[in-house]
């Protein structure tokens, strides 16, 4: 039986992943608290902030930038979207 989380990215429960994505006390949080489908949302839209600001994510200044996004997409309901992006599956 798959584990279940009361989803902060989805507001309702779904499908928990399997294990931690991220190290430390983020990771549990996230493990805790975010679906398999909240976490691959996250995962698109950090693709799309590392493809339009051509960040590169070994980078500490890049990987700062992504762990404060990765919060506030997850936790706070919002996250930066690039000065003109237009979303092309609109």
């Amino acid at each position: 039986m798959a584990r279940m989380v009361n989803c902060v990215v989805l507001g309702h429960e779904a499908e928990g992943l399997d294990l931690p994505p991220y190290p430390g006390e983020m990771g549990k949080r996230i493990y805790t608290s975010v679906s398999k489908e909240g976490w691959q949302k996250w995962v698109s839209h950090q693709t799309m902030l590392i493809n339009e600001y051509r960040l590169t994510p070994i980078e500490p200044k890049a990987r700062k930038f992504l762990e404060e996004e990765m919060e506030k997409f997850l936790f706070s309901g919002g996250a930066t979207m690039p000065e003109g992006y237009v979303d092309p599956n609109k």
